[in-house]
């Protein structure tokens, strides 16, 4: 399936206090994100950065991203290959490093994946499936920082 995709998003500003951005501290950074079709995420900017750490910020937002993208990308690998796939959980962590300037950038995400295949005989198949996950995944080949797997495979059902 080759093809060119597009996607939209909305994200409204909702932390006017009555005066606008008038100072650094005067507003909060409170965001909706929307698509047509699906639930609103209250968003917020990261708690060091004024944010409110009850609502999803744009850094969880990117680690959810990869972490998902691979999940979706491992399980189609998994189907190509003949591995039955039970169960999947993914831990993921990742690093932002800020620059001093008032900027910054993720240097990594780590991915570990813990994923229960339902025979003994699917456990190689299945760890060389993370390799082809991570060459499918847009997301992880999007971005210019490291992305790490560090996956953990069982064997059984339910």
């Amino acid at each position: 399936m080759n093809g060119e995709h597009h996607y939209r998003l909305r994200s409204t500003w909702t932390g006017d206090r009555g005066s606008g951005t008038s100072g650094y501290r005067d507003y909060d950074r409170a965001v909706t994100l929307e698509v047509e079709g699906k639930p609103a995420i209250a968003a917020s900017a990261d708690k060091p950065f004024r944010g409110d750490p009850a609502k999803w910020n744009p850094e969880e937002l990117l680690l959810a991203a990869l972490s998902e993208c691979h999940l979706l990308s491992y399980l189609h690998a998994c189907t190509t290959t003949g591995v039955v796939v039970t169960a999947y959980e993914d831990d993921a962590t990742g690093t932002m490093q800020e620059d001093g300037n008032s900027g910054g950038a993720f240097t990594e995400v780590v991915l570990r994946p813990r994923v229960r295949v339902a025979e003994e005989s699917m456990v190689d198949a299945a760890r060389a499936a993370h390799r082809q996950a991570r060459e499918w995944c847009f997301i992880a080949n999007s971005v210019n920082f490291p992305v790490r797997h560090e996956a953990e495979i069982t064997v059984g059902r339910g």
